[in-house]
């Protein structure tokens, strides 16, 4: 990753905040964009306190004029934007269908859906003349599995991987390398939410059931890599022991 310029949205927790250390740490020019502009500001001051390789960004991806400034950003400050990584998202509030709030359903759409699209759409302004560039998309197992009191949770995911699939087909042959990353459950506060819902059988798992953050960003640290080419267009799940395996998750 050494030199490489990564946008990470979502960055200020969990596996965002995860993986823009394992970047810094091996070399990488960060963009770190989140909705909480304290917290993102306090990361980037902890990663690099001279600002010369970190730049923390106020982003609400359900706005694209807000992720179009974290791309600009990044183009202005490192001249270019090699990985985008897609990560930014909600799964509350957790409510069946007909106990759901539609403003709120639809802002789970908003950010877990159009955020994917937005970043990539304002990435690719950049990439696509270069030839190059990777973008990967924080996916989930309920992109393809029902669960209850995650409609919106589970429609928005089917929505990014079909966005990944979808990109991967447009731009494969203009040097874009387009893949998601499906975690598995993660020991971020996002769980904490899924525990407190009492919902599905995700709220009844323990604590040790959970990977923790810096898993995934090993997996989105390796989706970067030639190693990887083979999970173009595809999600890539942790959940899968050979999977695991190839990152060195063992």
């Amino acid at each position: 990753m050494e030199n490489k310029t990564v946008l990470i949205t979502g960055a200020s927790r969990g596996i965002g905040a995860a993986t823009a250390r394992l970047l810094f740490k091996n070399g990488a020019n960060l963009i770190l964009a989140a909705r909480s502009p304290n917290e993102i500001a306090a990361l980037a001051q902890e990663l690099d306190p001279s600002g010369s390789k970190v730049i923390g960004v106020t982003c609400d991806v359900s706005i694209y004029a807000n992720v179009n400034n974290a791309v600009e950003t990044a183009i202005k400050q490192f001249g270019k934007l090699d990985v985008l990584i897609n990560n930014a998202g909600l799964i509350e509030p957790i409510k069946s269908i007909h106990d759901s709030d539609p403003s709120q359903w639809s802002h789970v759409i908003d950010v877990n859906t159009k955020g994917v699209y937005y970043g990539t759409h304002a990435a690719l302004q950049h990439m696509l003349p270069n030839k190059h560039g990777t973008i990967i998309n924080i996916s989930s197992g309920a992109a393809s599995g029902a669960l209850e009191g995650w409609s919106h949770y589970c429609a928005s995911k089917a929505a990014a991987l079909s966005i990944t699939r979808c990109t991967d087909k447009e731009y494969r042959d203009q040097g874009i390398n387009v893949l998601g990353l499906s975690p598995g459950t993660v020991a971020t506060d996002m769980q904490v939410a899924i525990k407190q819902s009492g919902i599905n059988p995700v709220s009844k798992l323990s604590a040790s059931d959970h990977i923790p953050a810096d898993w995934a960003a090993k997996a989105i640290m390796w989706l970067c890599s030639d190693e990887a080419l083979d999970f173009r267009g595809k999600d890539l799940s942790l959940r899968d022991e050979e999977n695991r395996k190839k990152i060195g998750l063992s």
